[in-house]
């Protein structure tokens, strides 16, 4: 009779439960339990006040960003590839502008730049950066179906990449109960 090595093992018996994590990319902070989020107010590129609580059913990566900040002019395009690659009914990227002169700001550059998938949105009561706690810009939340906070990332981010879709995909398809890890953390098994 030949026998598997330890190593596959372990594989065959990680794979068969049911607890295991979806990891993070290094630079993504996970708390160890989904966060309660403030309801923040949320403009659209008309007239329309919305709130961040009608996203509620779906993912949603928040990204606090502004037309003047280097940093989120350079990732703006990987975020609007990636909401044209996941985008739909269990997923959306709002970019949340907090230029002071709104829509129009908002507009103009996502014309220079060709940005195609993402809505135009801003922060019109200026109150996002301090109910979430953003302590630089960009600052990108992953939130849960229930409106929960379950990551973070501070600062610019290739959202594009196959490890980041990968990580999104798979916390998209995760089931009830499940969670993620950061690679600091160990799996439960």
């Amino acid at each position: 009779m030949r026998r598997l090595p330890l190593f596959v093992f372990g594989l065959v018996v990680a794979a068969a439960t049911n607890a295991i994590a979806v990891e993070a990319p290094s630079n993504f902070m996970v708390p160890d339990a989904p966060k309660s989020l403030p309801d923040i107010a949320i403009a659209d590129g008309g007239s329309k006040i919305g709130a961040l609580a009608d996203f509620r059913g779906k993912f949603v990566l928040l990204n606090i960003w502004a037309t003047w900040c280097v940093p989120c002019r350079k990732e703006m395009p990987t975020l609007d590839r990636l909401q044209g690659q996941l985008g739909g009914p269990d997923f959306e990227v709002v970019a949340l502008s907090i230029d002071r002169a709104g829509a129009p700001a908002v507009r103009k550059f996502f014309a220079e730049v060709g940005i195609q998938h993402l809505a135009v949105r801003f922060d019109a009561a200026a109150e996002a950066p301090f109910k979430l706690a953003a302590v630089g810009l960009p600052t990108t939340v992953l939130i849960d179906p229930k409106g929960q906070e379950i990551g973070r990332l501070i600062g610019p981010a290739e959202w594009d990449s196959p490890e980041m879709i990968g990580f999104l995909k798979a916390t998209i398809a995760q089931r009830p109960g499940e969670q993620m890890s950061t690679p600091k953390q160990e799996k439960r098994s």
